[in-house]
């Protein structure tokens, strides 16, 4: 199956029956019987979970949080912890899976509490680096709130490293993304790193 190269730079281009395709083409190549009974339907559901675990990039933003901006007279720090997250590593498209903690300290604005996990949902459904998830989360705050700070800290697993390559079993990878106070002051940050550690 020939494809314009045009749509393949876009996200999100590509229609699930193309990508059935290009799925049963690679099974051929690794040598399978595609017309074996356990993958007759094995491309079409990799199609969907594809198109699933990359649903993040239709996502638009604004209308995620959808009016869910308060104004508060609220100037404390604000921590949704231990928000399990799944996504699919840019390099290798395997798993990578664990935990984001997303903190941030009012100046006159809030937002729903639900939105704070959604947003770390559709940075996740992306392909994905955790280094760039982890600033993706915490710039989106900083520019649709403008708070005094927001700390992201994230700790994952990746099936990459794990599975293949150096195989390095339960070594968890950690970011963080200080901003504003949370950068700038060691108190704040410490506070911030105190509240997740239990």
């Amino acid at each position: 199956m020939k494809i314009d190269a045009s749509t393949i730079d876009r996200p999100g281009a590509l229609e699930p029956m193309q990508i059935e395709g290009l799925v049963k083409k690679i099974l051929g190549i690794l040598g399978e019987d595609t017309d074996r009974e356990g993958l007759v339907r094995t491309p079409a559901r990799v199609a969907n979970s594809l198109v699933e675990l990359t649903s993040g990039y239709k996502v638009n933003i604004d209308s995620l949080i959808n009016r869910a901006v308060f104004q508060e007279d609220y100037n404390e720090m604000v921590v949704v912890k231990d928000i399990r997250f799944y996504s699919l590593c840019e390099h290798h498209l395997l798993p990578f899976f664990g935990t984001a903690h997303v903190a941030y300290i009012p100046n006159g604005k809030i937002i729903g509490l639900s939105k704070i996990p959604k947003l770390v949902d559709v940075f996740a459904k992306r392909l994905q680096v955790q280094e760039r998830m982890t600033m993706q989360i915490a710039d989106t705050l900083r520019e649709k709130l403008q708070p005094w700070g927001v700390g992201v800290v994230v700790e994952a697993r990746h099936l990459c490293m794990e599975m293949r390559g150096a195989k390095s079993k339960d070594s968890p990878t950690v970011t963080s993304a200080m901003l504003g106070a949370f950068h700038d002051d060691a108190r704040t940050r410490k506070e911030f790193l105190a509240f997740i550690d239990k």
